[in-house]
């Protein structure tokens, strides 16, 4: 089997530090094109050594060598370019949050299911063994019933004049930016979806993006879930599984790329540790998957429907901070 000719849509740092060079690693695709808006394209992909290069988004989408193209847009252009690559007969790989709310996200996941191509949120971290490891021992019952999850992600952003994530419109905020990391992996480890959620936040005086969010979940089945995101706080990427008879940490659990690609997974039951070392190349596993979606004709991990419900969670996030009350979810 061949090799997934990829296009990648702007020039932004993610691309470059992280999904281009990882399309260079993988084992069933290739980058043939980027795009961006203007000449800064060409030194990019001089840079690379990528083939072709556009002055236009829909330059790219017109090139009918690629077959799946990678979106990392600020959030609020998402729709408009998911749609635009669907019509066009692309499969999509869109970075997180795929929208600003879940109506959107569901208009797109609709638009890929009509034009026929497969469609992925971009949730990297996913790929990385660890967290099928973690589930494998809350499975086998090593730590009980579990009661509580605590999930927090942050980082110290220096730049206040940040365009992207200081700015409400585009989809600016630390809950978009960071906090959907852990309401997407407290839905995924419990297999559930909040009951209600109540949420609190700093917000920025003069742009009004939340700074730091504070999250709490109600799971059902007696379970409660917690989280913090932030962009007033130093680097943290972590969770924490409570259950009636151990914990599991995984405190690597989203950026393991940042500590070598090792991921820990950490599992306590009365004074006895465990510790793990898992080794995974997250966006060379994400871009493998989505790769062989596309060739086997299968599903992505991260699902239509697991993307539209972590919008709903998010927004209802967004809706408790503006009330101040709880908001329950449908």
């Amino acid at each position: 089997m061949g090799k997934i000719r990829w296009g990648v849509l702007s020039t932004a740092n993610i691309a470059q530090q992280q999904v281009i060079p990882a399309i260079g690693r993988a084992s069933n695709a290739e980058l043939i094109a980027i795009s961006s808006r203007g000449s800064q394209v060409h030194p990019v992909a001089s840079k690379f050594g990528i083939s072709k290069a556009y002055e236009s988004y829909e330059e790219l989408l017109q090139d009918p060598d690629i077959e799946a193209v990678y979106i990392p847009l600020p959030n609020h252009l998402h729709k408009e370019w998911v749609f635009k690559a669907a019509k066009q007969g692309k499969h999509i790989l869109c970075e997180k949050p795929v929208a600003l709310t879940a109506l959107e996200a569901e208009e797109m996941v609709e638009v890929c299911h009509e034009s026929n191509v497969k469609f992925m949120e971009a949730y990297m971290y996913l790929l990385h063994p660890q967290h099928q490891r973690v589930k494998e021992i809350i499975t086998s019952g090593e730590i009980g019933d579990i009661k509580l999850i605590k999930s927090s992600h942050s980082f110290h952003l220096q730049s206040r004049v940040d365009k992207f994530r200081m700015d409400k419109e585009m989809g600016g905020g630390s809950l978009y930016d960071v906090g959907c990391y852990s309401i997407h992996v407290i839905r995924y480890l419990l297999d559930s979806e909040p009951i209600s959620v109540q949420c609190f936040a700093e917000l920025d005086p003069e742009t009004g993006v939340d700074m730091s969010s504070f999250g709490y979940l109600n799971m059902g089945r007696g379970i409660r879930a917690m989280f913090d995101c932030s962009f007033d706080m130093t680097g943290r990427n972590e969770y924490e599984v409570i259950g009636t008879k151990g914990t599991i940490k995984a405190p690597f659990a989203f950026r393991p790329d940042n500590n070598g690609g090792v991921g820990k997974v950490i599992t306590q039951v009365a004074d006895i540790i465990r510790e793990e070392n898992i080794y995974g190349d997250l966006y060379r596993l994400e871009v493998e998957h989505f790769s062989d979606v596309i060739q086997t004709n299968g599903d992505p991990e991260i699902t239509g429907i697991s993307t539209i419900n972590n919008m709903q969670v998010i927004e209802a996030c967004y809706q408790s901070i503006q009330t101040g009350e709880l908001v329950e979810i449908k």
